[in-house]
């Protein structure tokens, strides 16, 4: 597969450094409103006093242009979106075959759209996690669903 076989499942994720307190989460909200930008999926992970929260948006590019305006800190980062079934050993399945091939999963979340479910995951080889993940049958998103 090429390199722009490979860009077409690399989701952008964006990533927002906020200070650990009452009211930060709803500026932030607030924020993501006003750019008229939807949020699919959130993830929070605190660290003592931040927190670094995690989205998927259904337009990246401009929710990371407004933030970085408003004075937020944030990032973009490459993400996998495996689309995943409802039952027992979706995750074994996942994680056997990029352990396997020596890729760490750094982290994950869910997202669900109507009746699809996606595991998403940061992981330390994008491309060879794309390959893995398709060898073993699962179908990935693709990266236009995102803006």
């Amino acid at each position: 597969m090429s390199e722009i076989g490979m860009k077409e499942h690399a989701i952008k994720q964006i990533s927002i450094f906020l200070e650990n307190k009452p009211g930060r989460l709803a500026r932030l909200a607030k924020a993501i409103i006003d750019s008229g930008v939807n949020i699919l999926a959130l993830n929070i992970a605190e660290a003592g006093d931040f927190g670094i929260v995690r989205m998927l948006v259904d337009k990246p590019r401009i929710a990371y242009e407004e933030l970085q305006k408003k004075g937020f800190t944030v990032s973009s980062t490459d993400v996998l979106g495996i689309k995943i079934k409802n039952e027992p050993g979706e995750l074994y399945k996942i994680s056997k075959a990029l352990g396997d091939a020596n890729i760490n999963i750094d982290y994950a979340y869910a997202y669900s759209s109507n009746s699809e479910a996606y595991l998403i995951l940061r992981v330390s080889n994008l491309n060879e996690s794309i390959l893995n993940i398709q060898k073993i049958g699962l179908e990935l998103m693709d990266s236009s669903v995102f803006e």
